[in-house]
Formats: structure tokens, sequence, C-alpha cells
């Protein structure tokens, strides 16, 4: 049964001390301190030679210390719902209620002792820089005052691009796509390093970024611009540059998807997809950014959910996977840090178990962390009764369990974990960082065409802008929508520019009334996203120019789009949609700032994908 026992109750008690000075950390290390009687000297950090030797002895003091129950909970890391720990909308307590079987955050570590917390932004975990503070601080005390209690690991995908839970007013950088095209590992390590630096004033210690894929499937639909390119050498750099920026920020970097998935037109999140390359392209492709990872120190690895017979042809998934997990990543590339799965409520690891021999299975294959399955009560419940049956022994818990301390240890949660109003305002979304990253983008904008010297727009000849285009839905956190931005970065730039946005898929009718805005403006700036063969993006573009205005396309997620377009003779990738890399494509048309990204990927001709229209390194200037 999940652990019930009385202890301090949270639940009653606000989320703490958040004002100003260094009070969090010291309260934070008198918690850990009392958390067991007896375990004092085991959680006293040394400061002499003998330190690490000293570290791990008492390390697997405080495991021996442990029940079974909190040793399974402490593999754990569970979403959950709430802008605070112990006090959320009724909303979220309902959502709790039915997902989790209990209210709130501290209930949840009270009942299952989980290691850590996963934050998402439909969890409703992360709305403002100060709330963010003050709910790692409750989920920290939640675990503080149980018996034995424990640090955890507060994590979120902050990639950046595409993929970001703490939003705006947080520093938003480039996606990985972008910074692959900008080229610079000074620029990975420092985005790294100010990112982090971020996140750990929030509480957030674990980062699941960078993402170690090497995209060569233009198709990819989970990938994609969430890749540093398709260059094995070049992706390896930039990895192993942010994970050293994150983790000199005291954030643990999680390099992901194990062992590679680049190459799949299928979505693990609803799908099982099978990676067919040969175990010696995985060692020339797949392997060299993971390797690349763990020779820069990478404290955690994250699983994907494939299937790559040729690297275990049982059917499995990688996440399921013993000769992968535990014979290739641990023996064959000597990692012997913490291995995570990716979330165990994706299909891609569903297909072929049932969601409560999944968490057993993960474990008997080498993983440490369970990340979010379906059912905590299942998930828990299964491994806590495969310890009991002897399917799983306790020392192979406790295995995972010195990792995951290791971890915790390493990035000092011992000596104080709380963290306090003035460190958020001093840390994060400051001019210094938010400059920072507009600099970064600056030098990511890609320009693939430019005839006729199109490109840059003149303010004083072409004063009246229309910007169209594609409006996503904007990553978590900008503001949006895309043509919004654009037009706004334009007209501080000195142009008068008017946003219509179009869609992703426009009608007969708005596209008439595009072409129709067309005629009163000097260019017209387009927005694509993800254009194929048959998208009405193409019939836009196509009527815009026939209007014999200049047009100029713009990229806003991947830069594939250039081949579907022919007939357009200024074209740029910005490789996602965020207000930074809009903002710097913006700059980069009025010719306030010059192009310098290169291609990071290959574009292959539309008519015939066997042959390459723009090669990785393709990038004009002015």
């Amino acid at each position: 049964m999940p652990d019930t026992s009385t202890g301090s109750d949270t639940s009653k008690r606000g989320t703490g001390n958040t004002g100003g000075g260094g009070g969090g950390a010291r309260l934070s290390r008198r918690t850990v301190l009392a958390a067991g009687a007896g375990i004092t000297a085991a959680l006293t950090v040394p400061t002499t030679a003998r330190a690490a030797t000293l570290d791990e002895r008492r390390l697997k003091a405080l495991i021996s210390r442990m029940s079974l129950q909190e040793k399974v909970g402490q593999l754990f890391v569970m979403r959950v719902y709430g802008a605070s720990a112990t006090a959320p909308d009724q909303a979220e307590i309902d959502a709790n209620l039915s997902e989790l079987g209990v209210r709130t955050a501290a209930e949840l570590i009270q009942k299952y002792r989980v290691g850590g917390i996963i934050y998402f932004t439909w969890a409703h975990n992360t709305q403002n820089p100060h709330q963010i503070a003050e709910l790692s601080n409750g989920i920290q005390k939640a675990s503080l005052d149980r018996p034995r209690g424990l640090p955890m690991l507060i994590a979120t995908d902050q990639e950046h691009g595409a993929v970001c839970r703490v939003g705006e007013p947080a520093t938003l950088f480039p996606g990985a796509m972008a910074i692959g095209a900008g080229g610079s590992a000074a620029d990975a390590r420092t985005l790294g390093r100010i990112s982090g630096t971020e996140l750990r004033a929030l509480g957030i210690n674990q980062d699941y970024s960078p993402d170690a894929d090497v995209n060569v499937n233009p198709a990819n639909p989970v990938i994609g611009v969430r890749s540093f390119g398709a260059d094995p050498a070049a992706v390896a750099e930039l990895v192993a540059a942010e994970v050293k920026g994150y983790q000199s920020a005291q954030v643990a970097a999680t390099a992901k998807h194990f062992p590679g998935h680049g190459d799949t037109a299928v979505d693990s999140h609803y799908g099982f997809p099978v990676i067919t390359h040969s175990r010696e392209l995985w060692e020339k492709l797949d392997a060299v950014p993971f390797r690349s990872a763990i020779a820069a120190g990478i404290d955690s690895i994250m699983t994907a959910h494939i299937e790559f017979p040729a690297l275990d042809d049982s059917g499995d998934p990688a996440t399921l996977s013993e000769p992968i997990l535990t014979g290739i990543l641990r023996g064959e590339l000597g990692y012997d840090g913490v291995v995570i799965t990716d979330s165990l409520g994706m299909e891609g690891v569903r297909t072929k178990y049932g969601d409560d021999r999944v968490p057993v299975l993960a474990l008997k294959a080498g993983v440490d962390q369970l990340l979010n399955p379906p059912s905590i009560d299942t998930a828990w419940n299964a491994v806590l009764k495969a310890v009991q049956d002897g399917e799983l022994t306790e020392a192979r818990l406790d295995e995972s369990i010195l990792r995951i301390l290791r971890l915790k240890s390493r990035l000092g949660l011992f000596d104080g974990v709380l963290v306090d109003r003035k460190g958020v305002d001093h840390a994060v979304g400051t001019k210094s960082h938010l400059a920072t990253a507009d600099r970064i983008a600056e030098r990511t904008t890609t320009l693939l065409v430019n005839e006729g010297g199109t490109l840059p727009l003149n303010r004083h000849t072409q004063p009246r802008l229309l910007v169209v285009g594609a409006d996503p839905d904007s990553p978590s956190g900008t503001t949006g929508p895309p043509t919004g931005v654009l037009a706004a970065a334009l007209t501080e730039a000195g142009f008068t520019a008017t946003a219509l946005p179009t869609g992703t898929s426009p009608s007969a009718a708005t596209i008439d009334q595009a072409v129709a805005a067309a005629q009163d403006a000097d260019a017209v700036v387009v927005g694509t996203y993800n254009v194929s063969a048959s998208s009405p993006q193409r019939t836009l573009v196509d009527r815009l120019l026939a209007t014999g205005k200049p047009v100029v396309a713009l990229a806003v997620r991947n830069p594939y789009d250039v081949a579907q377009l022919p007939g357009v003779r200024a074209f740029l990738a910005s490789y996602c949609w965020t207000d930074v890399e809009l903002r710097a494509a913006a700059k980069v048309i009025a010719g306030r700032v010059k192009p310098r990204g290169k291609l990071p990927v290959p574009v292959q001709r539309a008519d015939d994908p066997t042959k390459v229209l723009y090669p990785i390194g393709h990038g004009l200037t002015y």
C-alpha cells in the first residue's frame, strides 16, 4: 500500500517563506537535517578531499533507512495539477482526484513518497515566476516534512523553441534547430547557463533538454526542429555545450531520446515507431551525440519509446529493452548516471504491455526514474508487488535510488532547496538575459533564397507591408500570434506593417482577402508552416506572387517549406514561431541584421526527394 503514515500536516500550511534574503536556503537545510533521527551526519556535506567517498557512504546509509514503500516512491516522477502544492483551485483538485486519487501535490507526496514532480503548462504549474517558486517550495516542504523526507527533483521540458513549459517573463531562447543554424557552441552553452540559472531560481532542478536526436527524416512529426540538425558531429558539439551550460547552473540536463528518435515518420505519443537503421549506421549517426553528452558529464538520459531491431530484435520498445539500456547504454557507452523513461503515458510504450507491466519491465531493463505513468496507483503497486514476489530485488531498487540520490547530492539539494522572491527577481527574465537571447537569435535566421536582391526591404521605398500567413498556436508563454509579432517587429523597424492572419489551411475567400489587401502594400511577408504538396498555403503564395508585389516567405517551423514554393524570390527560415525568433527574422527582413544562419539539415527537392535542393551549410547573406 502507499505510504499513509502520519507526519506534519503540510496540507494545512502555506508554501513558506518566499521573501527576500537567504532564509529559504537556511530553512531548507534545517528541515533536511531534521528529516530523520540519527541521519544528521549522513546528510552533512563534507568539505575534505574524501568528500566523494564519504558522500557515497552517507547516501547508502540513507537508503538503508528507507522502507520498501519509500524506495518504490523514490523511482517515480509524476505530474500533478495545481499552481499550489497545498491549496490548488477546485478544478485542479477535481483533476487530481480523477487521475491520481489525491487532492494536492502534498497529498501525492505523502501517499506515494514520489522522488520527483514534472511541471506542465496544461497542469497549471507554470503561471508566473513567483507562483512557480512558491509551488516548488511547497513541494519540497511536503517531502522534507515527511519522516525520512528527502529533497525532490523538480523537472520540466524547457527545450526552448517549440517545447517550453515556463514562458514569459522568463527568458525564451531559439529552439535547437535554430541554434544548429547558428552553429555556435558558445551560444548553446550560454543558452543552457542562462536558462538553467532561471530554472534553478524557480526551484526547478532537472530539465529534460537537450534533444540529442539527429533529425534525418524531414517527415519526422515529433522531433523535427527540436533537433539541432542532421549532422551527427554538429549535433554532438551543441548537445555537449548545452549540457555544460545547464549543469554549470546546477540544473540536471537530460539528453533524449536514447537510442535516437531522429528517423521516424511516427509520433511515439500516438504510435509505436520502428527505426530501421543498421547497427553500423546507429554507431555513426544516432550514437554520436549521446557519446558526446556522456563525455560532457550528462546527469540524466531519457529513453525513447521506439523499436530498434538492429539493437534489440525482441520487438520491445527501447524503454523496456535490457540489451539497449543495460547492454549498450550502461555497458558499451559506460554511462552510470540516471536513466529516465519518456512519459509512460505515451502510446509507444503501451502498445505491447499493460500499464502494470511497463514500469516493472523498465526497471528490469535498467531504468532509474519512471516518468508520469497514466495511473500512479497502478504503477506504484505493480513495482511494489514485483519486489514482494521476487521478480525485482530490493537491491535492484537500491541501485537506481543510489543514482537518484547521487544526482540530488551533486545538485546540492541536501544543502538547501527553497528559493525566494528576491532570487526570482534577480534571475528570471532580466534585461541582460533577454538581450542575450535576442543576440543569439539574430545569429540563427537563415536566408535560403534572395533573387534580384529582394531583401532587405527598404522602409523608405517600401514603407507599407502586409504580413499574412500561418498563425499556429504559439509555443508556451510567448505572446503570439506570429503574424502579429512579425508586424509589430517590422513596424518597430520603421515600416507600417499590417497583420492579416490566413492560417495553415487558408480558404479561397481568405486567399482572396489577402490578395486584395496586397494591392495596397509595397511588399508582402508571408509566414509558412509545414507546407505540403497539397497545402492551400501554396495557392496563397502563388496568388500573392501573381500580384507583382515583392513577396518574402518565412518558414516559421520546418525549413523544408522552401522546396514547395519554387516561385518565391526571397525565402528565410526562422525554425520556430516564438517571439524571439520572429523578432530576429524581422530585423533580417528590414536589413537591421545581416542573415548569418546556415542550414543544419539538407532540403530535398519536392519533385525528387532523392536529390538535394539545398545542402547542409547553405545560407546567404547581404
